[in-house]
């Protein structure tokens, strides 16, 4: 037997599934900031080739790349608790693990799948700056630091930028899975207001409408910053 659709319920658990986005921009925001340096140090150890550091990076990405998200999560999740626990018991230090936020565990997960694909977007855009500009950085008495800080980053951004952008939208699209560590983000607050009279139909449509609108706002302010950063295209940058 059909059910009706409740425009109320749909109306009422928008609101709840929105309660949810501060959690959601929280893992995005702290887990980027986690990724952004270390997938471009470990992009560089690609692209210099530097040896085991190298092959380490380069299983890594390709575990991350070649399993579902889900699967990490599980993984991972599981992984953690007993890993402290073992440690802790062999310290002999008394800590409940099960009470740890699972935003913390939300992080870690998150920052480390982002931080692999991240890897593959710096290491394609640095390969787009030609080493002439690095050698000509030298001549002027830079040192390597200063000639990435005020060259090699920013040409390299604008190249990464749309890349970068796909990463965001994905990983705030992934965060939606943070139900399965019962973290309160957009997706476990619907499902939990649609459990009482199931409507599931409602809850997933806010979810969706919720989802679209935040990937939308994130999309316009990497278009702004995209524009902010053209100059950079045609090697508009001081030295």
């Amino acid at each position: 037997m059909s059910k009706d659709f409740n425009y109320q319920f749909f109306i009422d658990t928008f609101f709840v599934a929105l309660s949810g986005i501060s959690i959601t921009l929280l893992v995005t925001i702290v887990a980027l900031l986690i990724a952004l340096p270390l997938a471009f140090l470990l992009a560089l150890t690609r692209i210099n080739r530097i040896p085991i550091i190298q092959r380490i990076t380069q299983i890594y990405v390709s575990f991350v790349r070649g399993t579902p998200i889900i699967i990490q999560i599980f993984i991972i999740y599981s992984s953690i608790p007993l890993i402290l626990k073992a440690v802790l018991e062999k310290y002999d230090v008394q800590f409940d693990i099960f009470k740890i936020n699972p935003i913390w565990y939300a992080v870690i997960i998150f920052s480390f799948s982002t931080t692999a694909l991240l890897i593959e977007v710096f290491r394609s855009a640095l390969s787009t700056v030609k080493k002439e500009q690095l050698e000509a950085a030298y001549s002027v008495g830079l040192t390597t630091f200063q000639a990435y800080k005020r060259i090699i980053i920013q040409q390299a951004l604008v190249v990464a930028l749309p890349n970068i952008c796909t990463t965001t939208v994905n990983l705030i699209k992934a965060t939606s899975l943070g139900y399965a560590m019962s973290l309160p983000e957009i997706t476990l607050n619907a499902k939990v207001a649609a459990n009482m009279g199931y409507n599931y139909v409602e809850a997933y449509l806010d979810i969706f409408v919720v989802y679209l609108i935040l990937c939308m706002a994130v999309e316009y302010v990497f278009k702004v910053l995209e524009r902010h950063l053209s100059k950079y295209k045609t090697g508009e940058f001081l030295i």
